[in-house]
C-alpha cells in the first residue's frame, strides 16, 4: 500500500502532468511549487465562473449558482474601487459563516487588495487592537460585529463601514449592502503579483497579542493544487474497494462548519471546493442535529471540522435515522483526531476519515491522510505535500533521522511571507526560509509525520489557537492575583482545555468565578479558564525563575479544579 502510494505520487508530479512541480525563487530563497496552479487568487476566481449554473453556496433557503456569485463579486468589486481601494489596501471581513463572507473576500483579492479575516470570537477590545493593527480602509460587518463595532468607532474613525445583514441595526455611519450591489457588474481589471498580500489572519503565538499572518497570492493557490493532490494521491493508492467511492477530482457538496476567517474553512475547504464546482453549504452555528439534516438534504458528500464535529454527530440522536448516504468523507483538522474517532468513522459512518495536519504560516494544508493509511497509522497525520519541504531537527537545528524527535520545520511556496508589522516575530519563525513550527514530532520510514508536543506555550482548544501569556496577562490584572500560570488541560471533546493556577496576594479571598468574571469583557469566551484552581502555596519554579507548567499539568487534578 505504501510502495504504491509512493509510485502514484510520483505519477501524479511527473513532468507534463497537472500536479508537475518547479522551482520557483521567493523573497530570494529556492522554494518548491506546482507549476500549474494559478498566478493568483484573481486568476483562480476568474477561472471558476466556468462552473455556470452549478449551485455554489447555500445558507437556509438562499441559492446562489457560480454565476450569481460572479455577478455579485463583479459588483462588490467594483464599489471597492469606486471607494478608492487600492492594490495594496486591506478590506476586513467581520462576520460569522454567512456567504457574503466568501462573495466579499473574492471581491477583494480579485483586485489585488487584502482581505483581512476578523475573527468573530473577537470581543471589543481585541477588535480595535487588530483594526488598528492591520488598518484596513474598509470593513464589512454583520449585525453582531456592528455592535461591537459600535463601540470602538471613535478608534478608528476613518473607516468605510458596511453592515451585511444588518439593514435594521446599521446605525447612521454604516453603508447599506444593497447599495454596495448596485454597483457595475463589470470586475475591474488588475494584475497581481504572485508573492503580494493576499489575505491576513490572525494567529495566536506564543507572547501577547496574535499575529497577523501574510498569505501571498501563491502561497494559496499553491494551497488548493495541495488540498487536491493529498486527496487523490491516496484514494488512488487505496485498494479499489475503498478508493471508488470516492473521487476527489468530482465536484462535492460540503458543508462548512468552521469559521472562514481560518484557513481550514477558507483556504482549504472553500478554496479546494470552487476549484471542482462543488457546493458549499453554510450553518448559523455549529449544531450536530442541524447538521445531520442538511447531510440528508443537501446530500452532503464531506463534512471537514475539528474533531468534536465528527464525534457529535456519530453520537448524536438523530444519527441513525438520519440518511448520510451521500456521505463519503469525515474528518478534519484544527486537533488531533483520537483513534478511537478514527475507527468509529470507518465503521460507524461507513464513510473515508480523513486527517491533515498544516498551519496558518502555511497558507493551509501541510500533511493529510485519509482511509486504510489512516486506519493502519491513526496517531499520524500523513506525509507531507510534494512542494512542501520538511525536517526534523534537534534544539541545535542539527536535522534528525526517521524515528527521532524534534521541531517540525518547513520550506515551501505555501509559508507566509512573514507577519504584519512584526520584524522580529518572522525572523524569529522564519529562517532561511525554514518555518519553525513550533511543534514537536517525528517522521517515520514513508515519510508521516506524527506530532507529540508543542514547543510554543499554547493551547489547542477545538481548532482555536489560545495563547497562555494572553490569558495570563489578563489574570494579573486582578488585583487579587500575585502569581498565574496558564497551560493545556486534555479534554475528550475539544483536545485541550484552558487550565489556570493561580496564587492570591496575602489576605485575598479569590475564587475562580471571580476570576472568570473580570476575564469576561477582557477575552473572548473561548479563552476563558475553565479549569481554575486556586493555589494555597506560591507556584513552582525552575532556577530561572519560570513556573513549571508541566508540573502543574502532572500534579493538579481536573477533580480539585473550581
Amino acid at each position: 500500500m505504501y510502495a504504491e502510494l509512493a509510485k502514484v505520487r510520483a505519477e501524479l508530479c511527473a513532468e507534463g502532468q497537472l500536479f508537475e512541480i518547479e522551482e520557483v525563487n521567493v523573497n530570494g530563497i529556492p522554494v518548491k511549487a506546482w507549476r500549474h496552479a494559478p498566478s493568483s487568487l484573481r486568476e483562480f476566481w476568474l477561472q471558476s465562473a466556468g462552473h455556470g449554473d452549478a449551485v455554489y453556496l447555500v445558507y437556509g433557503d438562499e441559492r446562489w449558482t457560480y454565476s450569481e456569485a460572479h455577478e455579485q463579486v463583479n459588483r462588490i468589486a467594483r464599489w471597492l474601487v469606486g471607494a478608492e481601494v487600492q492594490p495594496g489596501d486591506r478590506v476586513a471581513i467581520a462576520m460569522r459563516n454567512y456567504p457574503e463572507w466568501l462573495l466579499c473576500y473574492w471581491a477583494t483579492v480579485s483586485i489585488g487588495a487584502v482581505a483581512v479575516g476578523v475573527n468573530a470570537w473577537w470581543v471589543p477590545e481585541e477588535l480595535a487592537y487588530g483594526l488598528n493593527d492591520c488598518t484596513p480602509k474598509i470593513i464589512f460587518c454583520d449585525r453582531e460585529r456592528l455592535e461591537r463595532f459600535d463601540t470602538i468607532r471613535d478608534e478608528v474613525p476613518d473607516m468605510l463601514v458596511v453592515g451585511v445583514r444588518s439593514d435594521d441595526n446599521s446605525g447612521e455611519y454604516a453603508i447599506p449592502w444593497a447599495r454596495v450591489l448596485q454597483a457595475d457588474a463589470t470586475m475591474p481589471d488588475v494584475d497581481i503579483d504572485p508573492d503580494e498580500d493576499a489575505c491576513i489572519f490572525y494567529t495566536s503565538g506564543t507572547t501577547g497579542h496574535p499575529k497577523g499572518a501574510e498569505l501571498t497570492h501563491r502561497g494559496c493557490t499553491n494551497n488548493i493544487f495541495t488540498s487536491l493532490f493529498a486527496n487523490l494521491s491516496q484514494l488512488q493508492a487505496l485498494p479499489a474497494e475503498e478508493g471508488e467511492e470516492f473521487d476527489a477530482g468530482v465536484a462535492q457538496s460540503v458543508l462548512l462548519t468552521t469559521p472562514l476567517f481560518h484557513v481550514t474553512a477558507n483556504n482549504v475547504v472553500a478554496h479546494s471546493n470552487t476549484m471542482l464546482g462543488g457546493k458549499l453549504v453554510f450553518m448559523y452555528k455549529w449544531d450536530a442535529g442541524e447538521a445531520l439534516k442538511l447531510v440528508e438534504r443537501e446530500q452532503i458528500t464531506a463534512v471537514s471540522g475539528v474533531p468534536v464535529m465528527s464525534r457529535e454527530m456519530l453520537s448524536h440522536a438523530d444519527f441513525e435515522t438520519t440518511d448520510t448516504s451521500s456521505l463519503k468523507s469525515l474528518g478534519g483538522g484544527g486537533a488531533p483526531v483520537q483513534p478511537d474517532l478514527i475507527e468509529k468513522i470507518d465503521q460507524k459512518a461507513n464513510v473515508v476519515p480523513s486527517q491533515g495536519y498544516g498551519m496558518t504560516e502555511t497558507c493551509g494544508l501541510a500533511t493529510f491522510a485519509l482511509g486504510a493509511f489512516l486506519l493502519d497509522r491513526p496517531d499520524s497525520c500523513g506525509p507531507a505535500s510534494p512542494i512542501i519541504e520538511m525536517r526534523i531537527v534537534n534544539d541545535a537545528g542539527v536535522p534528525l533521522p526517521a524515528g527521532e524527535r524534534g521541531e517540525v520545520l518547513m520550506r515551501s511556496s505555501q509559508v507566509i511571507k512573514g507577519y504584519l508589522n512584526r520584524d522580529d516575530a518572522t525572523r524569529e519563525t522564519i529562517v532561511d526560509g525554514w518555518l519553525h513550527s513550533g511543534d514537536i514530532g517525528y517522521l517515520d520510514r514513508d515519510g508521516f509525520l506524527y506530532i507529540v508536543d508543542r514547543a510554543k506555550d499554547m493551547v489547542l482548544r477545538g481548532g482555536e489557537n489560545v495563547t497562555c501569556s494572553e490569558v495570563e496577562t489578563v489574570l494579573f490584572q486582578h488585583p487579587g492575583v500575585a502569581e498565574a500560570a496558564v497551560f493545556s488541560v486534555p479534554d475528550e471533546t475539544l483536545g485541550e482545555e484552558v487550565g489556570a493556577a493561580v496564587f492570591p496576594k496575602d489576605g485575598t479571598a479569590l475564587s475562580a468565578e471571580d476570576l472568570r468574571a473580570f476575564s469576561r469583557g477582557l477575552l473572548s469566551a473561548y479563552k476563558i479558564p475553565r479549569y481554575i484552581w486556586i493555589m494555597e502555596k506560591p507556584l513552582p519554579r525552575n532556577a530561572s525563575g519560570k513556573f513549571l507548567k508541566k508540573e502543574l499539568q502532572a500534579t493538579l487534578s481536573i477533580d480539585n479544579s473550581a
